[in-house]
């Protein structure tokens, strides 16, 4: 069995790569171009180099390296679709317009079939880091009160409708009305968002899975400059979904909120 890793931006990448090698396991990397950072090359013992749209080169590369599993880790910006640099190769061509929708569960979805065209299967992204996911319950020292208990609450219901519908994942709320919704900005902008519209005032974040989570792809993921973000623009308490959610550099992650003094619950 060979591993090969279709690497994003973020560090989600470097931290599969870290958990193979902690269990042995023979990784090679195909690092998108438009997203991956160049120190990647340090620690992969392989890498090739792909556009966004470049499908046809990413299979090749892999079957030439044996591969029979892939991963899929770190964010592709959404907006990298709309640029010239992503124009797509003749098999992603054929994959698109096999496409009645173009969304991020069909996308992607529709990449691990062409993957399994090849005899390689993608894998859940939480494979080699089972440790960093969420857990049930509070997870820092201070649990929500009251008041971010009930916002979380009924943010519950509204990000689960937007992520139903395949629009974002995570929401802001503040006293029971939605402040901010995310679209393609991703987590940190939309937090950085409600603080401007908030002005200081505290407020709660969302974030959830989608109602189907697959789990190979577009996984929840929050870090420490997440809890850092938080503590900018004043959010007081942060939701996510348990099991679902990874938290990267999880202890540094909980120390730095306890610190600001940020609740964080893996569901309610």
């Amino acid at each position: 069995m060979k591993y090969g890793l279709i690497a994003g931006n973020g560090r989600f990448p470097f931290l599969v790569l870290e958990g193979a090698q902690r269990r042995g396991v023979e990784m090679v990397v195909a690092a998108i171009k438009e997203e991956t950072a160049p120190e990647i090359a340090r620690q992969a013992a392989r890498v090739e180099w792909i556009g966004v749209g470049q499908l046809g080169k990413l299979i090749r590369f892999f079957k030439a390296e044996s591969v029979t599993h892939a991963i899929m880790a770190g964010q592709v910006k959404h907006h990298q679709i709309f640029r010239l640099n992503a124009l797509p190769d003749l098999r992603m061509v054929r994959m698109l317009a096999r496409l009645t929708m173009k969304n991020t569960d069909s996308l992607i979805g529709a990449v691990a079939d062409e993957l399994a065209r090849e005899g390689i299967t993608l894998v859940d992204s939480t494979t080699f880091l089972e440790d960093s996911l969420a857990q049930t319950g509070v997870m820092t020292r201070r649990a929500p009160n009251k008041d971010e208990r009930a916002d979380i609450e009924f943010g519950l219901q509204i990000a689960h409708e937007i992520a139903r519908l395949d629009l974002g994942q995570t929401i802001a709320v503040k006293d029971c009305a939605v402040v901010a919704i995310e679209a393609m900005e991703g987590t940190d902008a939309v937090i950085t968002r409600a603080g401007e519209i908030t002005r200081g005032r505290p407020f709660v974040v969302v974030k959830v899975a989608k109602p189907n989570q697959d789990m190979r792809f577009d996984v929840p993921v929050i870090g420490v400059p997440t809890i850092e973000t938080l503590k900018r623009a004043g959010a007081t308490a942060l939701h996510v979904t348990p099991q679902k959610t990874l938290l990267f550099d999880k202890d540094e992650l909980i120390a730095r909120a306890d610190e600001f003094r940020i609740s964080i619950v893996g569901g309610l």
